[in-house]
């Protein structure tokens, strides 16, 4: 799934409009993540066969989203939202990175990636209006949900997802 960022966003996407926050058609979106989950190396995902860049984006966010185990586990997931209810931002940084490092390995190296691509995104904001806090809001809930998925504990939460995404993007060059 990776051959989604590396082979279709940086190329042409960075500085497209509303960037992981419009939608692409959904029937396209449904066809690339087939594609990958049948053979992502294999997987052609060029700008001749998909030139809106939103079906792309909207696969990751989609293979994110029905991963069976989040990228941030269903483990850390309270822990992660208690480090970013602590008020003092050292502290909070810290109290992150203390939780990054329970993560499997695989996921930590996911997310640093993931992190790095997001850091170039807000790079470009002045032309893709994509923020932190734009990106935090589209991928909180996409990276981590709680094991019992209620609405109020969603509600209640999805400040606090939107403030770690917006944390690892912020300091991924010192988190991971």
């Amino acid at each position: 799934m990776w051959g989604l960022i590396a082979q279709g966003v940086p190329c042409s996407g960075l500085k497209s409009e509303g960037l992981y926050r419009v939608s692409g058609f959904t029937e396209h979106i449904e066809v690339v993540k087939m594609a990958f989950d049948r053979d992502g190396e294999k997987a052609n995902i060029s700008a001749n066969i998909y030139p809106d860049i939103n079906i792309i984006t909207g696969a990751l966010k989609l293979y994110f989203r029905d991963l069976p185990i989040p990228v941030i586990t269903y483990d850390t997931y309270s822990k992660f939202i208690e480090a970013a209810k602590i008020s003092s931002a050292y502290e909070r940084l810290e109290a992150v990175h203390e939780v990054l490092m329970l993560l499997p390995p695989a996921h930590c190296e996911t997310l640093r990636y993931l992190m790095i691509h997001l850091k170039k995104v807000t790079m470009n904001g002045k032309d893709n209006f994509m923020n932190t806090e734009n990106l935090g809001i589209m991928f909180g809930p996409t990276l981590k949900r709680p094991l019992e998925d209620s609405t109020l504990t969603t509600l209640h939460d999805m400040r606090y997802q939107k403030l770690i995404v917006q944390i690892l993007i912020e300091n991924e060059d010192v988190l991971f």
